[in-house]
C-alpha cells in the first residue's frame, strides 16, 4: 500500500483465526490484530479522528498544544498524530503504567508529566488525579483537551474496525466481545458492523479485580487501558448482551501463551479478551463466529510485569 504520510498507514489490520485456542465443538475465534497500526495500538484510529475533527472545526490549529491524561497507548497515538499534524502534546501519565509507553510518547516529542501511584496499582483515585491535572493544563491558553472520555470523534474513529471485520468475514459475525475503558472501541466497532448490515451480540469485559460494571465497585488492578472505575461514557448498556469480569492473572498468562504458542505478541487487555472469547466459544458452539480485539502490541509491556522473567518462569 502506498501512503502520502504516516497517518495513511492507520487501519486495515489483519484478522486472524485463533484455531489453536478454540474449544472442541466450539465457535470460531477471530482476533483483530491492531498492533499493526503505526504506534502498535488501535488508539491510532481514535487519535487521528479526534485531532483531524478538531482541526476541521477550527478548534485546533498547527502549533497548538494538545493535552490528555493517559495510560500510554492513547498518549502514544496522540503524540504520533500531533507530530504529523504540527501540534504539541502534553501527557499526564503515571508510574502505574509501563515505562516503555512513556518512552514512546517522548520519542514522538511529547512532554510527559508523571502522577505518582504510590504502589504501582491503577485505582479510581489515581485516574481522578490524572484527569484533574490534565483539565487544569488544558484550560491554559493555546491548549486543546483531546477528551478521550467525551469527544464524539472518539467512538466514530473506531467504526472502520467494524467495517473491516464485516468485509473480511463476509458479514458472518455472531458475537463481538472486548474489554472496555471508555467503551468507544467496543461500541465503535459494533457501529461499524451495524453500518455493514451485521447485528452481532455485543459483550463487554472488565477485570475481575475492578468489577465496576458488574458490581458497582471499582478496585485496584493491573490491566492497562481498561477498568477505569467509573461508567464508560461511550458504553451503551442497552446494546449489550452481557458484561463479564475476567481475572487479570488469567489474562496475563494468556498473553504469554499467545506469544509462545501462536506468535501473537500482545498486552493484558488482549489476553483478557481471548480468555473471555474462549469461554464464549464453548457456550455458542459450532457454526458461530466470535470476533475480539487484539488491542495493541506486546512490545509496549516489556517494561512492565507481564513478560518479565519471573512471570515467564511461573507460566
Amino acid at each position: 500500500m502506498l501512503a502520502r504520510h504516516a497517518l495513511d498507514a492507520i487501519g486495515h489490520t489483519p484478522l486472524v483465526r485463533l484455531e489453536a485456542f478454540e474449544p472442541a465443538g466450539g465457535a470460531e475465534i477471530w482476533l483483530k490484530l491492531e498492533g499493526g497500526n503505526p504506534t502498535g495500538s488501535y488508539k491510532d484510529r481514535m487519535a487521528v479522528a479526534v485531532l483531524r475533527g478538531a482541526m476541521e472545526r477550527g478548534a485546533l490549529r498547527p502549533g497548538d498544544r494538545v493535552v490528555e491524561y493517559t495510560g500510554g497507548s492513547t498518549g502514544a497515538a496522540l503524540a504520533f498524530v500531533c507530530a504529523v499534524l504540527g501540534l504539541k502534546f502534553t501527557a499526564v501519565f503515571s508510574d502505574a503504567f509501563s515505562e516503555s509507553k512513556k518512552l514512546a510518547m517522548e520519542a514522538f516529542g511529547a512532554q510527559v508529566l508523571v502522577e505518582r501511584s504510590g504502589n504501582g496499582a491503577i485505582t479510581p483515585d489515581l485516574i481522578a488525579r490524572m484527569r484533574d491535572r490534565a483539565r487544569v493544563l488544558a484550560a491554559e491558553p493555546g491548549s486543546f483537551y483531546a477528551d478521550q472520555f467525551g469527544s464524539p470523534d472518539v467512538r466514530r474513529g473506531y467504526e472502520p474496525m467494524g467495517l473491516e471485520v464485516a468485509g473480511d468475514l463476509a458479514g458472518e459475525v455472531h458475537a463481538l466481545i472486548a474489554a472496555v475503558g471508555t467503551g468507544a472501541a467496543l461500541m465503535g466497532t459494533a457501529d461499524g458492523l451495524r453500518r455493514a448490515g451485521v447485528e452481532a451480540q455485543v459483550i463487554a469485559l472488565e477485570p475481575l479485580q475492578s468489577p465496576f460494571l458488574t458490581t458497582g465497585k471499582g478496585g485496584a488492578h493491573r490491566v492497562e487501558g481498561i477498568g477505569v472505575g467509573f461508567e464508560p461514557p461511550f458504553l451503551e448498556r442497552s446494546r449489550l448482551r452481557d458484561i463479564r469480569a475476567v481475572d487479570q492473572d488469567s489474562a496475563f498468562a494468556m498473553c504469554r501463551r499467545l506469544a509462545r504458542e501462536v506468535g501473537i505478541f500482545a498486552g493484558g487487555s488482549t489476553g483478557l479478551n481471548v480468555v473471555a472469547a474462549i469461554d464464549l466459544a464453548a457456550e455458542l458452539g459450532p457454526g458461530k463466529r466470535i470476533v475480539t480485539l487484539g488491542c495493541d502490541n506486546g512490545s509496549k509491556y516489556l517494561g512492565g510485569h507481564i513478560y518479565r522473567t519471573s512471570a515467564l518462569d511461573q507460566a
